[in-house]
């Protein structure tokens, strides 16, 4: 697991020992930057289920103002915080323990872009779906990773779904505001 691009590029990252965590792979990493390239540079960006860290802060490497980095299980935050002192990005962050549907209830932040990758099949993004409007920005992305043959809704509140990737075993799902929603 590595930083793909940006001013952390090639830097390794560790995943927490022991820990059943499935990173995302670099080439899913890779595809989702080339995907939202230009909505990363100068923004807040939340890593919900952070697992590693490691989409925020290839999100930091590339040009993010800010993340928030939010997990339940200590060890995950262990190695987002080893991860971004590896990187020098600790001053570019926020690293929060506790239930992330908590702290979406909690948030007054809010983000110009959201990743959501929480354990598959439980439900977590739909739930997620129904605090999310209150901390995203108006033009904001959410980018969704979930198993392959996962459905996620079509909309949530006034996002819309508007695209989905498959990679093996894996799906990217795209959200925007319905306004600014690319055909």
């Amino acid at each position: 697991m590595r930083v793909v691009s940006g001013t952390a590029r090639g830097r390794r990252l560790v995943s927490p020992d022991g820990y059943d965590v499935r990173p995302t792979t670099d080439k899913v990493k890779e595809s989702v930057f080339n995907i939202i390239q230009f909505e990363v540079e100068g923004v807040r960006m939340l890593d919900l289920f952070a697992g590693s860290g490691q989409m925020g802060i290839e999100a930091l490497s590339r040009g993010a103002e800010f993340v928030v980095f939010v997990d339940s299980s200590k060890k995950s935050l262990d190695a987002v915080r080893s991860n971004l002192a590896a990187v020098g990005f600790s001053d570019r962050s926020a690293v929060v323990f506790g239930d992330s549907l908590n702290y979406l209830n909690g948030c007054r932040d809010k983000f110009g872009v959201v990743f959501l990758d929480p354990p598959y099949h439980k439900g977590l993004i739909p739930k997620s779906f129904e605090l999310l409007p209150g901390v995203l920005d108006e033009n904001a992305v959410v980018v969704c990773e979930t198993k392959a043959d996962e459905d996620l809704p079509e909309n949530f509140g006034c996002f819309e779904k508007t695209k989905e990737y498959k990679y093996s075993s894996v799906k990217i799902t795209l959200y925007r505001p319905k306004n600014t929603a690319e055909v």
